[in-house]
């Protein structure tokens, strides 16, 4: 079972390869889906679709960790992850937010949130039907995972 949990990985991640130069992921990125979606499958989790909401929502905090030199989960004008995908219309009956710096790639951001068990929990949670992502100036990431209305 670990070998194809690594070989799903490594299937996902190969695909990560151009989006390192991205200053945001539209949504989240087909690439980004396609790992988030293997590393899922090879742990029995429904896939993940790709929403703008929440995509915008991951670009708006990422800007706004770059613009103050603020790094976590609240926002400058005190906003929680609840608060900012409400902003972008999104209803949601579950939301997570992963945050990371430094890493040069999705990949990179990717594969240290699964090597932490918060964040994996985030990623592999039953409850997520959607995500966004967004790169923001100095290598901030943010992955937004939701379920709207419910």
């Amino acid at each position: 079972m670990r070998r194809l949990r690594r070989l799903a990985l490594v299937a996902g991640l190969a695909g990560l390869a151009g989006l390192a130069g991205q200053a945001a992921l539209a949504g989240g990125g087909a690439a980004a889906q396609a790992w988030i979606n293997t590393v899922r499958a090879a742990e029995g989790r429904a896939p993940l679709a790709v929403s703008a909401a929440l995509g915008r929502a991951a670009l708006a905090h990422a800007r706004d960790l770059t613009r103050s030199g603020r790094f976590g989960h609240t926002g400058r004008d005190g906003s929680s992850v609840q608060d900012r995908v409400r902003r972008e219309g999104y209803r949601h009956c579950f939301v997570a937010e992963n945050i990371a710096k430094g890493q040069a790639t999705p990949e990179d951001a990717l594969r240290g949130w699964m090597a932490s068990p918060a964040h994996r929990r985030n990623l592999l949670d039953p409850r997520a039907e959607a995500f966004g992502m967004a790169r923001g100036a100095g290598r901030v990431w943010v992955l937004v995972l939701g379920r709207d209305g419910c």
